[in-house]
């Protein structure tokens, strides 16, 4: 029965064609924040932040080699290697198996697949006025979270 799950690792996430228009190999190392107008595939280091705006659909793919020490911000976020800092996807964040991340996460949707780590926060947002949630914004979710909790037990 779970062997089916298995084999076919497609299940968790959706296939979707991918453009990019820039590499940054795994031997590279990028000292300074990228502001992106097209899809970016990071297999090296990039040390300070990957943003887009808002209005384009923009996906930023961390490879398993890739390493970003900064927040990011994109449409669409594909983690399979490791971030230091906060994601931001308006759309969606997929997680994969080997990947590490060191910060919240404020997704649309997200996938996550099994040996992922997150040292953080989830944080869904669902539409533009909850997508600039701060710091006293996580800590009342966490309240919350913990209230609800303790009620049950």
């Amino acid at each position: 029965m779970f062997s089916k799950f298995a084999k076919n690792k497609s299940t968790t996430f959706k296939s979707m064609p991918e453009k990019f228009d820039t590499f940054i190999g795994k031997n590279a190392v990028i000292q300074g924040s990228l502001a992106m107008l097209e899809s970016i595939r990071i297999d090296g280091k990039v040390v300070g932040n990957v943003e887009s705006s808002k209005e384009g659909l923009i996906t930023v793919v961390i490879g398993e080699s890739g390493e970003v020490q900064g927040d990011i911000a994109a449409h669409r976020v594909v983690v399979a290697g490791k971030v230091a800092g906060n994601i931001h996807a308006h759309d969606r964040v997929e997680l994969h198996a080997d990947s590490l991340v060191h910060g919240d996460i404020k997704y649309g949707s997200i996938a996550i697949e099994h040996g992922a780590k997150v040292m953080g926060l989830l944080l869904q947002v669902s539409d533009a006025s909850n997508a600039n949630l701060g710091d006293a914004d996580a800590q009342n979710a966490i309240r919350k979270a913990q209230s609800t909790t303790s009620g049950n037990n």
